[in-house]
C-alpha cells in the first residue's frame, strides 16, 4: 500500500522531470526562459503541469480546458484526500 502511495505522489513528478530533460524545446515553447514556474508546477501541481504542457502548443480551448480542470481536481485530491482517510482511521476514542 505504501509503495502505491509513493508511486502516486512521485510518479508524475519524475515523469515531468524526465520529459523536461528529454524534450526541453516543448517546455521552452510553453514557459519561455522561465524555470521557476515549471519547477513550482512539478513540485505542487504535477498533473496540471503535464496536461498544460500537452495542451499549450495548440492553444487552450474546448476540451483542453476540461482536461486542465480534471488535472487540477486530481492534484487537489492528492493533497486533500489524505486528511479524510486518516480521519476515519484515527485510533483515538473519546472517553465518556
Amino acid at each position: 500500500m505504501c509503495m502505491i502511495i509513493i508511486l502516486g505522489l512521485l510518479g508524475p513528478r519524475i515523469a515531468a522531470i524526465v520529459w523536461w530533460l528529454a524534450d526541453s524545446a516543448r517546455w521552452t515553447l510553453t514557459f519561455g526562459d522561465n524555470y521557476l514556474l515549471p519547477a513550482l508546477g512539478i513540485a505542487f501541481l504535477p498533473w496540471t503541469t503535464i496536461v498544460y504542457i500537452l495542451c499549450f502548443p495548440e492553444g487552450i480551448a474546448g476540451l483542453d480546458l476540461m482536461w486542465l480542470i480534471v488535472a487540477v481536481i486530481v492534484d487537489m485530491g492528492s493533497y486533500l484526500g489524505g486528511g479524510v482517510g486518516s480521519r476515519n482511521r484515527s485510533s483515538f476514542k473519546a472517553v465518556q
